[in-house]
């Protein structure tokens, strides 16, 4: 298809004759995907398919659409679950502290976006609630003493 379209003849039925003269010489034939039907095409029509199947590929929630304050929203109301599996009441602090930080940042300078009220979490809170869900610890064993060394001055 290097040649130029004539001047006397429409765009339209010169490229179709380009496509026919490409299937006479067989151009399409043994193409990959052949005779198997195209991906989505009974699905209903969505504008943004091509951003849903993208963020599919590449392993992204969709919460990186959201505003921020709904994210930080949807971020107070997960915590519990997110903390759980934390090994140290410091560890649970450190969570909380960042997404107070993140909280405080937000109500400075808010982006647009829809204005949802987002307060300060009470770590104090998230602390009692984690300790509440962890699995009761069996209490510790007192560590057994070490033997006794002898001295090398009493040996034998």
């Amino acid at each position: 298809m290097t040649e130029r379209k004539p001047s006397g003849i429409s765009f339209e039925s010169w490229v179709d004759k380009q496509i026919r003269e490409a299937a006479e010489r067989g151009a399409f034939d043994d193409l990959p995907g052949a005779g198997r039907p195209l991906p989505g095409l009974r699905r209903p029509h969505d504008e943004m398919w091509w951003i849903k199947d993208k963020m599919r590929r590449e392993g992204l929630s969709s919460d990186a659409l959201l505003p921020e304050s709904l994210r930080l929203r949807k971020e107070i109301e997960r915590l519990p679950e997110t903390v759980r599996a934390l090994p140290t009441e410091q560890a649970v602090r450190e969570v909380v502290s960042d997404l107070n930080r993140r909280i405080a940042d937000w109500l400075r300078a808010p982006q647009p976006g829809p204005r949802v009220y987002v307060g300060p979490v009470r770590a104090d809170e998230v602390v009692a609630g984690w300790r509440a869900n962890r699995p009761a610890s069996p209490s510790p064993e007192p560590p057994a003493e070490p033997p006794r060394r002898r001295r090398w001055w009493r040996r034998g």
